[in-house]
């Protein structure tokens, strides 16, 4: 062990590493724990890390479908909710439409409103000049009626004066002798 590098120094006379046998030679005891050697130790160290690394990678992989599920799971509710707003711009477009259609629907429906009450103001217009010029016209009717019966009276109270006048100055005038000979002359024309 001369030529050997020496990485820790042991001291030849420390009893607990080194032992005699019985014909004189000096043997390098193991250390032991727990009776079981270094090696032993080291192999039940790499048995505990290579189950903790197969169980571990088990629970990782758990996790990780766990967590890959709960992102699928967003991803859906993500979506659902670009879905849910698509359809909600599209009513709400929809009703946009709606309410511009009903907008001029209403503007259409006053405008119509408008022409026929004009159409119903100059019907009634015309309709109160043909009512004016009839009702004139009757008036002026009755007013050529009433002078037309105004005349007539008049020229028969007058034919009738004329007659009462007549028959007073014929009955003042003539006598019977009068008559007789007026009766012949009406004979003898016959």
């Amino acid at each position: 062990m001369a030529n050997a590098p020496h990485v820790f120094a042991t001291s030849e006379a420390d009893p607990a590493l080194h032992a005699t046998t019985a014909d004189g030679h000096t043997v390098h005891v193991e250390p032991a724990l727990l009776g079981l050697a270094p090696f032993q130790w080291v192999s039940i160290a790499m048995l505990i890390l290579l189950l903790v690394a197969f169980f571990g990678a088990k629970v990782h992989r758990k996790i990780a479908g766990g967590l890959d599920g709960r992102i699928a799971a967003i991803r859906t509710q993500l979506d659902e909710a670009k879905k849910l707003r698509a359809e909600a711009e599209t009513l709400r477009d929809e009703y946009a439409r709606r309410i511009a259609g009903a907008e001029q629907d209403a503007a259409n429906m006053l405008a119509n409103a408008r022409r026929e009450a004009d159409a119903i103001v100059s019907q009634a217009e015309d309709d109160t000049t043909a009512l004016i010029a009839r009702r004139e016209q009757m008036a002026t009717d009755k007013i050529a009626a009433a002078e037309r019966a105004a005349v007539e009276e008049l020229r028969s109270h007058a034919a009738r004066a004329a007659t009462q006048a007549s028959r007073d100055l014929i009955a003042q005038r003539h006598d019977a002798g009068a008559d007789r000979r007026l009766v012949d002359e009406a004979i003898a024309a016959l």
